[in-house]
């Protein structure tokens, strides 16, 4: 193709997307001719493929393909309402896989979604690395509003250290010790760092209730306040269990360190390309 056309099927494609709810998608009845089927029913067989791929990929179809009416004119200013589907961005990357290669749109169109559909899945990523990082940055701000609470009230730092121990054997099930072992965290490095963002977040919660009960029930010394942080991170345990979800058994994520350089340096190399 030449670069001329290749410019004028990029315009035409963008053109042609909407956004709903946030989210880019495409009219099948448009995306129809713009892949070069003259044809609904030639083309609805592709759509049908695809939607097969979507099943087999574990994607919900009715996410990607959702069906709807649209009106369209049918002379002397009558219309008519015919059926349409609504295609994300995936989904019409998985017709342009399905559809006949030897058309020039669709060998268009297979580069232009795969590289849109990684665009998002980039961006949704680093939306998620950030989020992880917040979270993170909020645990430790957290713990070191209880340590100051819990050094008013007779613990001191070896005490804490053992509190905040307990705790993670409440929420995981584990001591910290076997959770490192089992995560493959470095013995000199804090197992939150290699948490995916919920158990973070789970940890964060504990620690807020036992910030905020020790100061209700003005509790002093250690043996209260640590079954007092127990107790909140067994309820905190029972929650995410009553939802499914048994932190001890999620994976491990990737070291926070590494991830906030990674977002760094994407904001760097962001700021050098607006230059």
């Amino acid at each position: 193709m030449k670069s001329e056309e290749i410019r004028a099927l990029f315009e035409q494609f963008e053109l042609a997307s909407a956004e709903l709810e946030g989210v880019a998608c495409w009219s099948a009845r448009e995306l129809q001719n713009l892949l070069g089927y003259s044809k609904w029913e030639n083309f609805s067989k592709v759509i049908d493929k695809a939607r097969e791929s979507c099943f087999n990929a574990g994607e919900k179809v009715g996410d990607h393909f959702p069906d709807v009416k649209k009106m369209v004119e049918i002379g002397s200013g009558a219309e008519k309402e015919i059926d349409d589907i609504l295609l994300t961005r995936y989904a019409c990357y998985l017709i342009a896989q399905n559809g006949d290669s030897r058309k020039e749109q669709i060998a268009f169109a297979q580069s232009y979604f795969a590289v849109q559909t990684r665009r998002a899945e980039i961006i949704e990523q680093r939306i998620l690395d950030y989020e992880r990082v917040k979270a993170r940055a909020k645990l430790a701000e957290t713990e070191k509003i209880l340590s100051g609470i819990l050094y008013e009230r007779g613990v001191n730092d070896k005490d804490f250290a053992v509190i905040r121990s307990k705790g993670d054997q409440a929420l995981f099930s584990l001591n910290t010790a076997m959770l490192k072992r089992k995560l493959g965290v470095p013995y000199s490095r804090p197992v939150a760092d290699f948490l995916p963002t919920i158990n973070i977040k789970a940890k964060d919660l504990a620690a807020e209730m036992t910030s905020v009960n020790v100061q209700a029930k003005d509790l002093l010394g250690v043996k209260p306040i640590e079954i007092e942080h127990i107790d909140n991170n067994f309820a905190v345990r029972k929650m995410l269990l009553e939802r499914g979800i048994a932190p001890e058994q999620l994976p491990p994520a990737e070291d926070i360190r590494k991830v906030e350089r990674k977002l760094k340096s994407d904001e760097k190399n962001a700021l050098i390309q607006k230059c």
